[in-house]
């Protein structure tokens, strides 16, 4: 995977980026496809997977993001790359966390009153990639004007509305965290740590990439401090202007009012 700095107008880029080229997007996607088992092979270790759970996990629900949700248990199973033992180790630590969370109980009005701050909702338009998009905006964060827990509810209310709008063929969706305007007042490592926390044990490979956009230098402290934290997360930032945003990610009629110019 190549490494390179993105442009950065007339700042200094803040710190190297990956650069997600389609070479190399081509034969990451093609190893994993050689690697599948093959239809009849991927059922028969689904059934496996939900026939474990319910031996030994029988207590937790079941039905849509239970323990005998096929479609869940086939997506964990290839981020797991079919190994059933980590599939249901992973799987039942996520079906405790969303019962425990109350994920399927979250609504507008539960998170209303963070939401409103505008630190973070769903794009109502798909990037040029056909991915839901998630954006966020730094400088909108104060940690402590809000609960830890109604800023994480927000964060799985909205990652649950940005998968609702996957169309068919894609997987993922793409982060976008408007650093315009950060300070230090705004910066919160541990709720960082939880969103990519979230996604790695619960929303596995559910994220395809996160634009950080015009990092200014205060950022780089914090970058470097939250970055071990991320694990493999850490490899999907990219480092960008604005600019890039508007020609690589979205097109005049859909890319976010706030990347206007």
């Amino acid at each position: 995977m190549a490494l390179r700095a993105c442009p950065h107008g007339y700042r200094q880029p803040l710190i190297s980026a990956v650069n997600f080229t389609k070479s190399t997007s081509r034969s990451f996607r093609f190893s994993v496809r050689s690697s599948m088992p093959d239809a009849g092979q991927s059922r028969k270790l689904v059934l496996e997977v939900k026939e474990k759970l319910a031996k030994d996990h029988g207590s937790l629900p079941a039905g849509k993001y239970g323990r005998d949700d096929e479609e869940m248990i086939l997506w964990f199973l290839k981020d797991r790359k079919f190994s059933v033992d980590e599939a249901v180790g992973k799987l039942t630590k996520a079906i405790k966390w969303r019962q425990e969370f109350g994920v399927s109980d979250l609504t507008e009005e539960s998170v209303e009153s963070v939401a409103k701050t505008g630190k973070s909702y769903v794009h109502d338009s798909f990037d040029v990639h056909g991915r839901p998009v998630l954006l966020v905006v730094a400088s909108n964060h104060f940690p402590g004007v809000h609960a830890p827990e109604d800023d994480q509810k927000l964060c799985a209310f909205l990652i649950e509305k940005a998968l609702r709008m996957l169309p068919p063929g894609k997987d993922d969706i793409l982060g976008v965290i408007d650093l315009r305007n950060f300070s230090t007042a705004n910066a919160d490592v541990k709720f960082l740590t939880f969103l990519f926390d979230v996604f790695y044990y619960y929303y596995p490979r559910r994220l395809g990439e996160v634009l950080f956009v015009e990092a200014p230098f205060v950022f780089k402290p914090f970058w470097q401090l939250a970055k071990p934290l991320l694990k493999s997360y850490a490899s999907l930032a990219r480092f960008c202007p604005v600019e890039t945003v508007r020609k690589e990610y979205f097109t005049e009629e859909t890319v976010p009012a706030i990347f206007k110019d």
